[in-house]
């Protein structure tokens, strides 16, 4: 990797309807006010949380609803409206030129959607894809498809992997991830109830088992006790959003840094030498 990359990570506000033009826009400005002050400050990657435009609600996308949750009527959702918010941001990707990665539902013609992460080029390309794996028994059963694969992509010779919601719970991916030589792992997260330190603690462990760096955005929310911020190597935060849960940036160098490389080379030959 390069002697040093600068990313930014977000928390922003998490809206829950998608039947909603405005709440989509509100997201939608947010997002590209949140990706021009991560342009200003250098970044070559901006990363969001899961639901940035929209976290859909299982309640609302019920065709039970309102009071009762089953499986969710996407033809509800205001899938021009947010397709609108999308370009847009594809459009300012391409006008500042920085990497984007976005989170959006999506649409998959006769099934359900998937629960999904975009990445947008610098030349305001859409590069690749990565969905959801490991959902949530409600996203499962009433929501989203599941996701089949891991998906690396490589930004100036660093190498990132993806992970979404309830994909940060379970090591096998990062080990997976570990295996294809990923350097830094984004995992996008919405946090919207509850308290959710312990997500902050899987991914430092995460970062210190596979001695990578781990950017974790985060709703901004106060009350669920847990902050956007990037884990390094050694599993530490370099650095995190705003403590009162705002909506904020926060940015990371990333530097070469032996001890990754050592770390990765004693873990393959490790697994070689035990592994039948």
């Amino acid at each position: 990797m390069p002697e040093a990359l600068r990313i930014a990570v977000t928390q922003s506000t998490v809206r829950e309807d998608p039947t909603n033009a405005a709440l989509l826009r509100e997201s939608g400005d947010e997002v590209r006010r949140l990706m021009r002050e991560a342009a200003r400050s250098g970044a070559r990657l901006v990363h969001f949380p899961e639901g940035a435009i929209c976290f859909p609600s299982k309640v609302i996308m019920s065709e039970l609803g309102p009071d009762e949750v089953g499986p969710s009527d996407w033809t509800k959702a205001d899938w021009a409206a947010l397709q609108g918010e999308l370009d847009q941001i594809v459009a300012l990707a391409r006008e500042l030129g920085i990497w984007t990665v976005i989170p959006s539902v999506h649409q998959v013609p006769d099934a359900r959607p998937h629960n999904s992460m975009y990445v947008v080029s610098d030349q305001g390309k859409l590069v690749t894809r990565y969905d959801e794996r490991m959902l949530s028994t409600t996203k499962v059963t009433w929501m989203y498809s599941a996701g089949k694969e891991p998906v690396t992509f490589e930004v100036d010779g660093v190498r990132f992997g993806l992970a979404l919601g309830l994909d940060v719970l379970f090591p096998e991916l990062f080990t997976e991830y570990d295996r294809l030589g990923t350097d830094v792992v984004l995992v996008s997260y919405a946090n919207n109830e509850g308290v959710n330190a312990h997500i902050g603690v899987q991914v430092r462990g995460a970062a210190a088992n596979n001695t990578c760096w781990v950017s974790l955005a985060a709703t901004a929310n106060p009350d669920t006790d847990l902050t956007s911020g990037v884990a390094g190597p050694r599993g530490q935060w370099l650095t995190q959003c705003a403590e009162d849960g705002t909506p904020s940036v926060a940015i990371a160098e990333l530097h070469t840094d032996e001890f990754t490389a050592v770390g990765r080379d004693f873990r393959r030959r490790t697994r070689d030498r035990v592994t039948p």
